[in-house]
């Protein structure tokens, strides 16, 4: 994905990150949908038509509670927006810095929503896995003497990142030294989306395990819902006149189609994620793919590694331990299933009274299901009688 939007552009530009928004969500909706397709045919069995099986689907994916899933559809889209306007206002390294407090959104969430309690080396684990994804974002110095090389990478960076459209028409004014950032504009961007992120999160991850419905028709819904505020926001509104006038696949190659591609898988494993374990484990996971990437940067794109990357890196990797370790567990009590006429703690002339032994076993049969060891089962009903005869005269 990063090297589809720093390799030569074609000469009509480069392509519009709002259509690559919108095939994204329609990729995702035909894959699910062929999933779900095949499941429920596997449900239905060899001989169901195709038709009673597309039906069925239809109906899942658009019964009456669907509606639920066009909130964090809603709440995505305008994260990816705000992320927009953070770049714009921010340098790179604040940005990452600042963005990553959607890790500490998302626990907050989970634990207001959820009501999931997590106890305080989980919230230890969460403030360092921040702070390490921070300190490997931050720019390492370029080796010049003089500074200017940490300016130039700066500024490259930024030229990467901050341009206003997905070509290179507007670049005259985004170079232009009258075109100010505003700083307070992008924190409260940047914080707001933080904010937008962790609910949207929880709150898909709550729809996804408090109903009954298949993790593929969740993503049907999810995918359907965003293809509204993908064409409306950003297709329509956005870049409406650039695509009439260029084409809505100018700039597209196979490169392109490969990073859409990629995303959209990836979104997949990420409702995966969320389903069978939570949304903090995948903000972990996107914390570590972070540096993977950076990783990868070294043999592809030249990459420099530094000492503040392996010591965030080695942070990040320490809370991702701290935080799926678990607890150890007290070693479970076993009661010996052996019968003993005789009480081996007390003498035989010190030995408590039978009936009360059985009263004793009698109240907890039910619970524990195993006989007392100090005690005899009563061999007929006639005795049992006896018994419950001389504790009623006590």
């Amino acid at each position: 994905m990063h090297y589809s939007r720093i390799m030569p552009s074609s000469p009509g530009g480069r392509y519009l990150t709002s259509t690559a928004v919108l095939m994204n969500e329609v990729i995702k909706f035909l894959i699910c949908s062929l999933v779900a397709f095949h499941d429920q045919s596997n449900r239905d069995g060899p001989h169901t038509s195709w038709f009673t099986t597309a039906t069925t689907v239809y109906n899942e994916v658009f019964k009456t509670d669907s509606w639920k899933l066009a909130i964090p559809a809603a709440l995505y889209t305008l994260q990816n927006s705000l992320q927009y306007v953070a770049v714009s206002n921010l340098d790179a390294a604040t940005f990452q810095v600042t963005y990553q407090l959607k890790i500490l959104t998302t626990a907050l969430f989970s634990v207001s929503m959820l009501g999931r309690k997590l106890s305080a080396r989980r919230w230890i684990s969460l403030i360092l896995l921040t702070l390490g994804v921070a300190i490997v974002q931050l720019p390492s110095p370029a080796p010049d003497a003089s500074g200017d090389g940490t300016k130039s990478t700066l500024k490259a960076i930024r030229d990467i990142i901050e341009n206003r459209s997905a070509t290179y028409d507007g670049i005259h004014k985004d170079n232009d030294p009258a075109s100010q950032m505003n700083r307070s504009i992008g924190l409260s961007a940047v914080i707001v989306a933080c904010t937008i992120s962790g609910l949207a999160g929880v709150y898909f991850e709550k729809v996804l395990k408090g109903t009954s419905a298949t993790l593929w028709v969740r993503n049907i819904q999810l995918s359907f819902y965003s293809l509204f505020p993908a064409f409306f926001i950003g297709v329509a509104w956005k870049d409406g006149a650039e695509i009439a006038r260029r084409g809505f696949f100018d700039g597209y190659n196979g490169v392109v189609w490969t990073a859409i591609g990629f995303q959209a898988l990836g979104g997949i494993v990420v409702a995966l994620c969320v389903n069978y374990a939570d949304n903090i484990a995948k903000n972990f996971a996107t914390s570590i793919s972070i540096i993977l990437s950076c990783v990868a940067s070294i043999f592809f794109f030249d990459f420099k590694l530094s000492m503040q990357f392996l010591i965030g890196s080695m942070i990040v990797l320490f809370a991702t331990y701290l935080y799926s370790k678990t607890d150890e567990a007290k070693s479970p009590v076993y009661v010996p299933l052996e019968k003993t006429t005789t009480d081996p703690i007390y003498p035989p002339e010190q030995k408590p009274r039978l009936e009360r032994v059985g009263s004793l076993r009698m109240n907890l049969a039910p619970s524990t299901g195993i006989s007392s060891p100090i005690s005899e089962r009563p061999r007929s009903p006639a005795l049992f009688a006896k018994y419950a005869g001389e504790k009623r005269d006590d």
